[in-house]
């Protein structure tokens, strides 16, 4: 037989393009158009239908950026149309190829019922099927004219990115506005040939199965009349039946579909915008589901379910019908889909607690999976925390982004810094927004790495990002795909039924250890730093607000603020996004954020401020308040008194120039360049900095990346180094025991206050930077002279080690990584530690030294950058930021000084000192949390956890009568299984392993 196949398949594809897709539609005729264009900001619903609109033409301009307009279509169904489908078409100036991220649009009937979304994707609504003709059509539409931000020449920069700086140029061109007949025939006719065409494109070339479809094809095609699409469609599909029709091998690979809409809770668009998408997407879905009886589809993050239930209670209405028939499923159990890399420990604990108990609450839901698609990597304290929320499954796509190695499994046990294993799996489909496509389902079967012991994978399927969700082309996709030989098969299914299949046929699951590391997207760890700052700073407020709030209650009857708490932890939680606190969205929604930090630092500032007065009385005494988990200076952690410092601080010039600090533990040498040229730990009679190196070191370098921006930061900007070494000042801070530099470079310029406080080895690092550089990256650099193969890096509930080295391409792939407050190096004996108040991203490097063959281990905090998409203006003006380096450090000195710095003292005069509510007489035990317990018993919740790595036993006292003591995971919910505590009176003893996370919650009596 001669091959004819490219024949064939151009024939099938000019053919479907040109004669048959537009016989979907064979009858139309034009409905009239008015619109009413809201100013400002969205305004209610009612507000919108009212509004009186002005006639607009198809092929008008409309929109300006970030805008609203209310569309009113009305028209007559004809009498001829009487027993066909009509649907109307609504086509707002989309550009298919952008589903969710240009404009949409909310469908209304006049009584102010949603009907469904509009999108790129989703164009139709459902007039009637049949008509009976004659009937009046009136809809509305709230059309969302947002602008489009990544565009096909992607990261150039735009203003378009705030409605500050967007202008109001029309963004879009009203393109149809119509009512047509749906000839149903013809559309499942398109769905069997795209299906068929796809899966043919997929098989071996001399393949038995691909030439039987191809000959299908063929002669379906030869049965299309080409000027009478639709009364020879039938004639078409009943010659592909046979193909459609052979099942699937019974070794296919087995694909559960989630219908999924991967919404970004702020990314392109702000906050509000995505309060509209999830009504838009979340109307589709419901509607979807009344129309297909085997369509399963699930949204995660809490927060967009509680904006559904707040502003669109008549959407709302259908999701709970929805979710009660089992269709509309919770998933996940977090507040948003966060940032795991920045979150502190107490914040990552609360994205479960809050999202579980909003689905618990409202559903009577518990999620068993966490569900984080699109995060930038994941730490290695994360598998604890799914744990303790009480889940045990964990699902992502992210780490396919990776551009260096390739991730070894899809279904894993992933082993956190405990030991705690939780079962993972990575949809090898790649992609978050499946559209069934046959290419997408063959790259998953080929491509599951797991194959010969496992044969399930998931596929997340609908469009996302912006929003949109599961078409009705791809159900009826997933249809055919159910038993098809040739393609993995598809069925819909529960996030819950797919890991209970999978975990059932792997039990004996390969295991990573350590930390999820995203080869991409490493920037994120430092672009936008005033919104990182403002994370950090709230999570240690929302840390002291719980603490004396709850002391104060126990102690005085202060009134327990429970409501602003909870509403305070779900604003930061949100902005803990993985594009918000990641520092990757636009403008608007940064400069919001900033916004937004202000006010929780002023309320939160006000609970601390009535707690610590409650507690302290009127009076005239100094007290200082120590919310650090440690004793600072005499006053114990958790406690109020007057601090005792021993020792002091001296500053002299120094011979050679600049000057010299010391305070009889650390003797610091600051050359007239402003950098330090030696940090003498005298206790251990060791020079800290490496030999004819200088610490201090400013540097900056070139940072135009190959793409994304604000995302990321490639290896080669290492090839280009400027060191800042000179100096406009070096001179004595005004304490007379401090050195004050200033450095001017480019358009920017640093001031810096070096200090070194009595009876602390540690040399503080006060840094303001008024910043105005473009694509510069910023980085402060301790060449340290330290010998160590691996480092610590202070991750959620305890430190993870990654080492110095880059033997292979994994570990050099890390040249960019986390870390929380801390750092830490250290040969056997001595170390070094490197805290700070608000930065997240580092550089650890080592060279040998061919003067003495000794080992300079660098270690380099990134401060700022200056990426111009998807925000022009990233990082520009005044930042400040606190450092301290500490010789001598071993690693609990290193989370002593990390929690210190975040934490400073507050002085409050009073009549009495305070003593803590609870104490711990372990310092390797840190208290992450003292509350109480958040049903508004009275109960008082502790959460501790083990902070050096090692065993240790503790005994917590507790500064009131208890009258029962309970193991309790994150949602203070009792653990029966859990080992109970020693218990005599007010003190509480128990063994902790490595890392291990605890919460108790103590009865008061």
């Amino acid at each position: 037989m001669h091959d004819d196949r490219t024949l064939v398949e151009a024939r099938l594809k000019r053919v479907l393009d040109e004669r048959i897709r537009p016989a979907v539609y064979p009858e139309s005729l034009p409905l009239d158009v008015a619109v009413w264009h809201a100013p400002g900001e969205p305004v209610p619903v009612a507000e919108g239908l009212a509004a009186v609109p002005e006639p607009i033409e198809v092929g008008a301009r409309w929109g300006a950026p970030w805008g609203t307009s209310w569309f009113r279509v009305t028209g007559t169904v004809p009498q001829a149309w009487a027993g066909k489908t009509v649907e109307a078409l609504l086509d707002l100036g989309f550009d298919e190829n952008m589903p969710g991220f240009q404009c949409e649009g909310l469908v209304y009937r006049p009584d102010g019922t949603p009907v469904k979304g509009l999108n790129p994707r989703n164009q139709w609504v459902r007039i009637g099927a049949p008509v009976e003709g004659g009937e009046e059509v009136r809809l509305h539409i709230e059309a969302a004219s947002n602008p489009v931000i990544l565009d096909y020449h992607p990261f150039l920069p735009t203003q378009l990115g705030d409605k500050e700086t967007a202008g109001s140029e029309p963004q879009y061109r009203l393109e149809r506005m119509d009512l047509a007949v749906f000839d149903e025939t013809v559309w499942q006719l398109v769905i069997d040939l795209e299906v068929l065409g796809e899966l043919m494109a997929e098989l071996p070339v001399e393949s038995a199965r691909r030439w039987d479809i191809l000959r299908a094809v063929e002669r379906a095609l030869d049965a299309v009349d080409l000027q009478d699409v639709g009364g020879t469609a039938a004639a078409a599909r009943a010659r592909l039946s046979d193909v459609l029709s052979v099942p699937a091998v019974p070794s296919a690979h087995r694909i559960s579909a989630v219908g999924h809409a991967h919404i970004d809770s702020a990314w392109l668009w702000p906050l509000r915008e995505t309060v509209r998408k999830v009504a838009r997407t979340t109307s589709n879905m419901t509607a979807l589901l009344e129309d297909e009886p085997d369509f399963v589809f699930a949204m995660s993050q809490a927060q967009q379910w509680a904006w559904v239930k707040e502003h669109r209670p008549e959407v709302w209405a259908r999701v709970k019908k929805a979710v009660a028939d089992g269709r509309f499923v919770p998933a996940g159990g977090m507040w948003v889909e966060s940032d795991t890399n920045m979150p502190g420990s107490e914040a990552m604990a609360r994205q479960f607690v809050h999202g579980k108990r909003f689905f618990l609450d409202e559903f009577g839901i518990e999620n068993d999976e966490a569900w984080l698609p699109d995060t930038f990597g994941f730490a290695a304290g994360l598998p604890q925390i799914i744990k303790a929320a009480g889940s045990k499954w964990l699902l992502t796509q992210k780490i396919s982004w990776s551009q260096t190695n390739k991730f070894p499994h899809h279904t894993f046990q992933w082993e956190g810094i405990d030991g705690t294993r939780i079962f993972t799996h990575f949809p090898p489909v790649d992609t978050y927004n499946c559209s069934m496509k046959g290419s997408e389902i063959a790259h998953a079967a080929s491509n599951f790495k797991d194959k010969g012991v496992a044969r399930h994978s998931l596929a997340p399927t609908g469009w996302g990002d912006g929003g949109g969700g599961t078409t009705r082309e791809m159900v009826a996709k997933a249809a055919r795909l159910r038993d098809l030989e040739g393609s993995a098969t598809v069925v819909w299914e529960t996030p819950e039924k797919f890991f209970e299949k999978a975990a059932a046929e792997y039990p004996n699951a390969p295991v990573w250890v350590g930390e999820l590391y995203l080869e991409l997207h490493r920037a994120t760890l430092t672009s936008q730093a005033k919104t990182k700052q403002g994370n950090r700073r709230s999570e240690h407020l929302l840390r002291e607000a719980e603490l004396w709030a709850a002391t104060a209650a126990v102690r005085t009857g202060f009134p327990y603020p429970y409501e602003e708490l909870d509403r305070i932890w779900k604003t930061v939680l949100l902005h803990q996004f993985h594009d918000i606190l990641p520092g990757s969205s636009i403008a608007w929604v940064h400069r919001e954020a900033r916004k937004t930090y202000e006010r929780v630092a002023e309320e939160l500032g006000g609970i601390i401020d009535a707690a610590q007065r409650a507690l302290a009385g009127e009076g005239s005494t100094a007290l200082v308040f120590n919310s650090a988990p440690h004793t600072r200076d005499g006053v114990p952690a958790g406690g109020a008194g007057a601090p005792h410092v021993e020792g002091e601080a001296a500053l002299a010039p120094r011979v050679n120039g600049g000057y010299i600090l010391d305070n009889g533990l650390l003797r610091i040498e600051i050359d007239g360049r402003g950098l330090v040229v030696s940090a003498y730990d005298l206790v251990a009679d060791r020079e800290t900095i490496a030999p004819g190196q200088a610490a201090n070191l400013l540097q900056i370098h070139p940072d135009f990346p190959n793409m994304w921006d604000a995302w990321d930061v490639d290896e080669f900007y290492r090839n280009t180094v400027t060191d800042l070494v000179d100096a406009d000042e070096v001179v004595p801070g005004e304490d007379g025991v401090s050195v004050r530099i200033v450095r001017s470079f480019g358009a920017s310029r640093v001031t810096q206050l070096l200090s070194l406080a009595p009876g602390r080895r540690r040399l503080g690092i006060d840094t303001e930077v008024d910043w105005h550089e473009t694509e510069k990256f910023l980085k402060l650099a301790f060449p340290l002279d330290v010998h160590a193969e691996r480092y610590a890096s202070e991750t959620q509930f305890g430190h993870f080690h990654r080492p110095t080295h880059t033997n292979t391409s994994w570990e050099a792939a890390k040249f960019e990584a986390c870390n929380h407050r801390f750092v830490h190096l250290e040969e056997p004996g001595w170390g070094v530690a490197l805290v700070n108040d608000s930065t997240y991203g580092h550089d650890v490097t080592r060279t040998v030294r061919a003067s003495d063959s000794g080992t300079t281990t660098t270690v380099r905090v990134s401060l700022l950058r200056a990426p111009r998409f998807p925000d022009p203006e990233t990082d520009q003006g005044v930042h400040r930021f606190r450092h301290a380096l500490v010789p001598g450090a071993a690693i609990g000195d290193a989370v002593r000084e990390g929690w210190r710095i975040n934490l400073p003292e507050r002085r409050v005069t009073g009549s009495r000192e305070v003593a803590p509510l609870v104490s711990v007489d372990q310092d390797a035990v840190v208290v992450t949390a003292l509350k109480l317990a958040d049903d508004g018993s009275g109960d008082v919740v502790i959460r501790f956890h083990e902070s050096r790595g090692g065993r240790t036993r503790a005994t917590l006292r507790a500064g009131f009568e208890v009258a029962g003591v309970t193991v309790t995971d994150l949602l203070e919910r009792p653990l029966p299984d859990a080992a109970q505590p020693e218990r005599s009176q007010d003190r509480i003893t128990l063994s902790l392993r490595p890392f291990e996370l605890v919460t108790l919650r103590l009865e008061r009596g």
